[in-house]
């Protein structure tokens, strides 16, 4: 409706409205989550969380909202009706730009439980919507380089032990574990850094995956593979609130995921680290093919 507007003046619509959007239902949010904190009951926290979810999943339809009253993007989205509301979901994504997370919020929003992120234990702190995002029960994790591991030993499976505690909040309302398996931003000096095999992908990190296979086995049981392509390039941020991403393609393909990887140590198992490994390096090969067939169509 109003894309006719000069872009920048679309972008400071839209981070108006973003803002005011986010500090509103962030507000609001506070009163289960503060409820959740100070009652020990589980039933009343459980009670909370599903309310401060149908919080999150109306700030999510807001922002919705403006990008369909100020953007004239294109949305050709594949196998969002294979969703249910009600499933436990493993989700893998490739990642390209931070508008990913939002276009799949915009995608996912009451279609499929609401996304959830694994984040740096020190994001709690932000302000407005780290309290937000600690009432969703995101999970903070800390996690240990290599060299600090062989200087403090002790420290050994702390990642796991406490991926484990997290995800026990995960067993009693459906959820969307959401992780980006790159471990970070594709650009093309990273994937020639890495001598990746794919054309459009990075190495996936199989670590982040097995811990949540590991720790909620019994839970999960469909891998929700969701690859994102923006055929002018991936946009920035500023890009995507001035209204200048005229294509979003999205394909969304539900896997089962095989029950010998689940359940099991993946950091004391050679033979289960190795099939881990060959099952993600196997979705992601489809992944790249599919990819690269996106970014073509039209062409």
């Amino acid at each position: 409706m109003l894309s006719f507007l000069p872009a920048p003046v679309i972008g400071v619509i839209n981070s108006i409205l973003l803002g005011i959007n986010t500090l509103f239902w962030c507000i609001l949010l506070y009163i289960p989550a503060v409820l959740k904190l100070v009652v020990p009951h589980k039933g009343f926290r459980v009670l909370c969380t599903k309310l401060i979810i149908a919080i999150a999943e109306a700030w999510v339809a807001c922002n919705g909202a403006w990008m369909k009253l100020t953007h004239a993007t294109r949305w050709d989205v594949k196998g969002a009706a294979e969703l249910e509301r009600e499933s436990w979901y493993l989700v893998l994504s490739n990642h390209q730009s931070w508008v990913d997370i939002l276009a799949m919020q915009r995608v996912f929003n009451r279609r499929a439980p609401f996304l959830k992120f694994f984040l740096k234990q020190q994001l709690i702190w932000v302000p407005v919507i780290g309290l937000a995002w600690w009432g969703l029960d995101f999970p903070f994790m800390k996690r240990y380089t290599r060299e600090y591991l062989i200087k403090h030993p002790e420290k050994r499976g702390e990642d796991l032990k406490a991926t484990r505690i997290a995800c026990e909040k995960f067993q009693h309302t459906p959820v969307s574990v959401m992780n980006f398996v790159e471990g970070t931003r594709f650009t093309q000096a990273k994937h020639d850094k890495q001598k990746s095999s794919y054309q459009h992908l990075l190495v996936p990190k199989a670590g982040g995956v097995a811990f949540v296979l590991d720790a909620m086995g019994d839970s999960i049981e469909t891998l929700v593979d969701v690859t994102i392509a923006y055929p002018d390039g991936a946009p920035t941020f500023w890009d995507f609130i001035c209204g200048r991403v005229k294509d979003i393609r999205m394909e969304i393909h539900t896997v089962a995921i095989p029950s010998h990887l689940k359940g099991r140590d993946y950091s004391a198992d050679a033979e289960h680290r190795r099939n881990v490994k060959d099952w993600l390096a196997e979705q992601w090969q489809q992944k790249d093919a599919r990819l690269a067939e996106m970014l073509s169509r039209g062409e």
